[in-house]
């Protein structure tokens, strides 16, 4: 039961922390300023979240590891986020849908995890709860203002939509770790979050005016530790201080 609940929490702990990392690069970087402080918000959102979820993570491991252990020194094998969230930021476009796309996912998913049996994950998911419905609508709302805006943004929006609907089979994939642990009461079944995921992500793309792409699997899983190039150069930043200087402080 502790590794499974290990590997679970550690799952949804590196789901909020490798997209916050990507939503830091941003920082300076948006359109607009306004744009710039709400993604970077967001991005505060899921680090506070990561850090909840991955000192818990090292209490029910037992070896002495906690949140930075767990952030910074851990290999690009063990690492265990949907591939989704460590897709390039690319355009704003491609931004953006990314978000939307996990954001729809992340509200179904803590709605769930606020009634599980564990209290510590619970409570986690409650508060993320209150987050993500502010990141949706932050993220639902640019979704149909560029879909549903000049032609050149309603392309770049279907582009993006287009790549990063691959990755979305992923999210709602259960293997035995996750099987086991929705018959504990634990876990939040995927077959659950994708009715309601769907139903939110045909009334936003309706609505903006873009097409739902045909589904298409991707072959690598990142919760399984299978992961393409573009995490290895996103920890090789993040992780860069505490391995050059192990166990600096400030």
């Amino acid at each position: 039961m502790s590794t499974a609940r290990f590997t679970y929490v550690l799952r949804l702990a590196d789901a909020s922390l490798i997209l916050g990392q990507r939503l830091s690069e941003l920082v300076g970087h948006s359109p607009a300023l306004e744009e710039d402080l709400g993604l970077a918000n967001i991005g505060l959102d899921l680090l506070g979240q990561a850090r909840f979820l991955l000192t818990y993570a090292g209490e029910i491991e037992g070896k002495g590891r906690g949140e930075d252990a767990l952030a910074f020194l851990r290999e690009h094998r063990d690492f265990l986020n949907p591939t989704l969230v460590e897709q390039p930021n690319g355009d704003f476009a491609q931004t953006l849908v990314r978000q939307f796309l996990f954001d729809a996912w992340q509200l179904e998913l803590y709605e769930r995890l606020s009634q599980s049996a564990d209290s510590r994950l619970a409570e986690v998911a409650a508060k993320g709860v209150k987050e993500t419905r502010y990141h949706l609508r932050y993220s639902a709302g640019w979704m149909v203002r560029l879909g549903d805006g000049t032609q050149e943004s309603h392309d770049r929006v279907q582009l993006a939509l287009d790549q990063l609907w691959q990755y979305t089979h992923e999210l709602f994939d259960a293997d035995a770790i996750e099987r086991q642990l929705i018959a504990d009461g634990i876990a939040a079944d995927p077959a659950a979050i994708r009715q309601g995921w769907d139903a939110q992500v045909n009334a936003v793309l309706a609505e903006a005016t873009l097409q739902r792409p045909a589904d298409r699997p991707y072959l690598w899983q990142g919760k399984r530790g299978q992961h393409g190039e573009h995490l290895g150069r996103l920890l090789a930043e993040m992780q860069y201080l505490q391995r050059t200087y192990p166990g600096a402080t400030w």
